[in-house]
């Protein structure tokens, strides 16, 4: 072999490497579980009464405490001399969240926004039927939201120019002027700036919430952002919030109550007109509430005052008069409050209402007959609710009434306005947020607050009130604060989205997906026992088949699995349950190229050379069948990595290390540990009594039976076709909606738990069993066309609701959402239809990749055309058994992201076998020129018997092995390639080979072979 020194030198390299980058990971550990011991030991001593939930909180802050507290602490040493704890745990290999828990979500920038933005008039009717179409139309089409709107506005509006809609306002880059195509680039190019700048706010935002090891990433096609944070299981709604929240900051005036006296009384009047009641009855006017004295003539009570003494109570007869559909019958009003002067003084809220009728309130408000009773300036708002000295937050919130500037969308001091942001303390000792502002904003707000002396002003950020102080004097230094009822994390994550910057375009989330820390552990354990087993086995088994040779393909496997995980980790790449699975995988998948090599040795040994003679013949034989088998499952892998998401990314991320490695293992350090072991008239040896004389004289009959398996794969076409009418059991991300698995104390019933969650939910949820009878799977459609942000948490409380029987009696939803829900999956229907294209894009890409491959390796079309019909033998034969085994089999099979990742993998691993039989026949047809077609194939399989076997055994064997011990995770994915690995193999011996007989039977098949290691026999 040339280049020995090279090769040498790149081992070397990549051992050293390796195992000093996977140190990072050891010290790491130990440094943790030296703080965790601590931590424990920590609430042992303080904590020692309290319950659970007590000590869990105490042990996470004192834990995070201890680590921050040691981020300079020297825990290793490099080339450079002392490396800190902060920095081995940026080199340390990253977990994935199915492997550690945590939080992932994907959002999706909206658009829409930014165009009504750009706009001159946002609420523009033509405008807003444009963009209602292009949403629509959105969920069926793959082009870019900008094209789908301007397609909608001209089919809609045929004689208008779109330059009308956007230009005419200063400042603008569009103008008058400009055709419909300038238009929509410069909108285009607008959009990809909101989109990047979007990803760079999240980006701040993230790295300023205290999450180790986050991951975000974009995909600017699709507006597709998405967000990994490991360890996050606490309050995965904070994280919504926090991701979500557009950072709209915006200082208003204030109507008060008594200033809209009368238009609420209209209002209520218009309403019960709307609704045609058919017994109209008078309300009672809000001024008719009575007033109460006040001792503190500088604020208003509280609204936990009031409600607390009664002094805004409900009007008896409005209520008692009111029918179903009135303001009154969720709105409370405050009433003036009577000052020492003998005034009036009005709250700067006009009153309350319980969070749940917030949605009754709008959807009465945004009535156009009732809209028009009030002033054309009001926007109503509401605020955020109290806590109490224990911290418990109300479940009522107040109703402020903004004053905008008619005809514009804009307050007059926005959150551009504020150069700083930090969290502070107010004058109670409670969290508050401190805003510095800019220059321009410091003189706009001396003027504000200089107009509005005596007034409050509203500090409104996304539509939410968060304080109203009534202004004292004037404030011309240009320092303001935020105060209300926060709670220490509150203020910190308000401060920190108002200094990370404002979302130049909401951003919305269309997949969340929660793992809890128990599951994580599980599916480690699972990983790791098949990876250890596997790994046993597979040693064994090259030793008891090739004798001495074993070693060197053990060797070879080690080293293999050794440089995977090392260059995961330098790469900064995520391990995840699917990423261990296909370390498992590559176990397999990596001794083939040996078997391939070793099982071509043995031919030549049999036909008489020596061993120095048949190594060197069996390498360079060997060498395009390996590259063919290799470079055809790197196709899949690569279109998979480009389609996949998560935990499917890594186990794309882990095949594509494992095939590139396991070339230079299996063939070149191979080859030196051969060459080294060989070069003093020593040699290894390929054949033991168990193994020498299988497949010896192999000669069976099969082109003789082809049509036998003609009508095999033919039944198991129509089989195939007809799994699409029976249905598939389609996973929660490719048909939407909502998935809990949830851990029991005891053994449940799942048709009681599905009639108990139907009279909830309105609608049967599918409800599979996971493991044991204790773990089930719960998936709901309920709600999922309500984009509010608070749906997730409604939802979460409703599934509580329904499962209360079944759990401990008492148990608080806290401890439920913490120790019994172990994860949760959430996608919104228009994700889902994105994610089934992207699944079929896929399939199909990775099948024209392999059609032109094995066209431009065998330059012969009738290969291809073999190599399509097994494919496509596989892929129907696997969906055909989801199909017709979903809930036979104590286990789902779901067709989700795993799915369609086994499916590419088995169209790539099925090439291994194929591509060697077809490589034999090219062989034998060059060689053998007076034998028929049909005997030329025919021993060529017999041939190439061993090496099918073996190859596809050894992989048979790791998945089974998955399929037994990786746990639930991966359990559907090991299941499909077990079925896929079968099937390949007979395809690829009673299918692919055997077509080439029948196809274009006038042309030899060996002519196109231009291959210099096929031309010397």
């Amino acid at each position: 072999m040339q280049l020995k020194g090279l090769v040498r030198f790149f081992a070397i390299a990549l051992i050293v490497i390796s195992l000093y980058q996977l140190h990072f990971t050891l010290v790491v550990r130990n440094h943790e579980k030296k703080q965790q011991d601590k931590a424990t030991a920590f609430v042992n001593a303080n904590f020692s009464n309290e319950g659970t939930e007590v000590k869990d909180r105490e042990y996470n802050k004192r834990l995070r405490r201890l680590l921050d507290s040691t981020k300079q602490t020297n825990v290793t040493y490099g080339i450079t001399g002392a490396i800190t704890y902060q920095k081995a745990k940026e080199q340390e290999l990253n977990l994935g969240l199915d492997l550690q828990g945590g939080m992932s979500v994907t959002l999706e920038v909206e658009l829409e926004g930014l165009i009504k933005s750009l706009s001159n008039n946002p609420k523009d009717a033509a405008l807003n039927n444009a963009i209602n179409a292009a949403i629509l139309a959105k969920s069926n089409s793959d082009a870019d939201f900008i094209s789908l709107f301007a397609d909608a506005y001209k089919k809609q509006n045929p004689n208008a120019r779109l330059a009308a809609l956007f230009a005419g306002t200063g400042g603008r880059t569009i103008k008058i002027e400009d055709n419909d195509n300038d238009v929509i680039t410069k909108l285009k190019t607008s959009a990809e700036g909101a989109v990047s700048n979007t990803f760079n706010v999240l980006g701040k935002r993230i790295d300023q919430f205290g999450v180790a090891q986050p991951n975000i990433q974009l995909d600017k096609t699709k507006g597709i952002i998405t967000v990994e944070l490991p360890g996050v299981k606490d309050d995965p709604e904070r994280v919504r919030k926090y991701l979500q929240a557009t950072a709209n900051l915006q200082f208003w005036e204030l109507y008060n109550i008594g200033e809209l006296n009368k238009p609420f009384s209209d209002a209520e009047k218009a309403l019960q007109a709307y609704y045609s009641v058919a017994e109209k009855k008078d309300t009672t006017t809000i001024a008719a509430a009575p007033t109460a004295k006040a001792t503190d003539t500088t604020k208003s009570a509280t609204i936990g005052e009031i409600v607390k003494s009664g002094t805004a109570t409900k009007s008896d007869s409005a209520l008692a008069k009111a029918s179903a559909k009135s303001f009154f019958k969720i709105f409370q009003p405050v009433p003036p409050q009577q000052n020492a002067q003998g005034g009036m003084s009005f709250a700067p809220y006009i009153g309350f209402i319980q969070s749940r009728d917030t949605s009754v309130f709008n959807e009465y408000i945004n009535l156009e007959a009732v809209k028009n009773q009030f002033p054309g300036n009001v926007r109503f708002a509401f605020g955020i609710p109290e806590m109490d000295e224990k911290g418990v937050k109300s479940d009522v919130v107040s109703i402020y009434a903004l004053k905008t500037v008619e005809g514009s969308e804009k307050a007059k001091l926005e959150g551009d306005g504020v150069q700083q942001a930090t969290q502070d303390y107010d004058d109670k000792g409670r969290p508050a947020i401190k805003m510095l502002m800019t220059k321009q904003g410091e003189r706009i707000w001396g003027e504000f607050t200089t107009s509005n002396v005596g007034k409050p002003i509203a500090i409104v950020l996304d539509n939410i009130v968060y304080s109203a102080p009534n202004v004292i004097n004037p404030i011309t230094t240009g320092n303001t604060e935020i105060s209300g009822s926060f709670t220490l994390e509150e203020a910190q994550d308000l401060a920190n989205i108002l200094q990370s910057g404002k979302l130049p375009a909401p951003a919305k989330i269309v997949q969340s997906q929660e793992v809890g820390p128990t599951l994580g552990a599980s599916a480690i354990k699972g990983g790791s026992l098949a990876f250890a087993i596997s790994f046993g086995v597979i040693f064994l088994l090259m030793l008891v088949y090739y004798n001495t040779a074993g070693w060197v393909a053990n060797i070879a496997l080690i080293l293999n699995l050794l440089f995977t995980v090392g260059v995961l980790s330098a790469l900064g790449a995520t391990l995840t349950a699917p990423g261990i699975a296909g370390l498992v995988l590559t176990i397999g998948m990596a001794v083939d190229t040996n078997v391939i090599i070793f099982e071509r040795i043995k031919e030549e040994l049999r036909l008489g050379k020596s061993y120095q003679t048949a190594v060197a013949e069996g390498y360079k034989r060997s060498m395009a069948p390996v590259l063919d088998a290799h470079i055809t499952t790197l196709l899949t892998a690569l279109i998979l990595f480009y389609f996949g998401l998560g935990p499917v990314l890594g186990f794309a991320t882990t095949q594509i290390l494992g095939i590139i490695l396991s070339l230079f293992c299996g063939i070149l350090i191979s080859r030196l540990i051969t060459d080294f072991w060989t070069k003093k008239n020593r040699h290894f040896e390929y054949f033991t009594a168990a193994s020498k004389s299988v497949f010896k004289n192999a000669n069976f009959k099969f082109i003789e039976y082809r049509k036998v398996a003609y009508f095999i794969s033919v039944i198991v076409l129509l089989m195939g076709i007809g799994a699409y009418f029976n249905g598939f059991d389609e996973g929660v991300e490719y048909k939407g909606g909502r998935s809990y698995t949830v851990r029991f104390d005891a053994p449940t019933q799942n048709e009681k738990i599905r009639n108990e969650l139907k009279g909830i939910f309105g609608e049967s949820p599918v409800i599979k069993t996971v493991g044991d009878n204790k773990t089930l799977n719960i998936t709901t459609s309920f709600m999922i066309d309500n984009t509010s942000k608070s749906t997730d948490s409604l939802v979460l409380s409703k599934l509580f609701e329904g499962l209360k029987t079944d759990l401990p009696a008492g148990l608080a939803f806290a401890d439920f959402n913490k120790n019994y829900k172990q994860s949760s999956q959430t996608v919104l229907p228009s994700i889902s239809d994105d994610l089934k294209k992207g699944a079929v894009q896929a399939t199909i890409f990775a099948m024209i990749a392999i059609f032109l491959y094995i066209f431009l390796r065998f330059r012969d079309w009738r290969y291809s055309l073999g190599t399509i019909i097994a494919l496509l033998h596989d892929v129907f034969v696997t969906l055909a058994v989801f199909s017709f085994l979903k809930g036979v089999v104590p286990f789902p099979l779901e067709i989700d992201q795993h799915f369609i990742a086994a499916v590419l993998t088995v169209i790539g691993f099925s090439m291994n076998d194929t591509v060697i039989v077809f490589d034999r026949i090219r062989e034998y047809s060059n060689k053998l020129k007076g034998e028929t077609k049909a005997n030329i194939i025919n021993k060529a399989i017999n041939d190439t018997l061993s090496r099918t076997i073996m190859t596809s055994l050894t992989v048979f064997l790791t998945l089974l092995i998955l399929f037994i011990f990786g746990g639930e995770v991966t359990r559907g994915f090991a299941f499909a390639m077990l079925i896929g690995v079968f099937t390949g193999t007979y395809s690829s011996i009673f299918v692919a080979a055997p077509v080439l007989v029948d196809i274009a039977k006038d042309k030899p098949l060996g002519l196109a072979d231009a291959s210099t290691s096929q031309k010397k026999k």
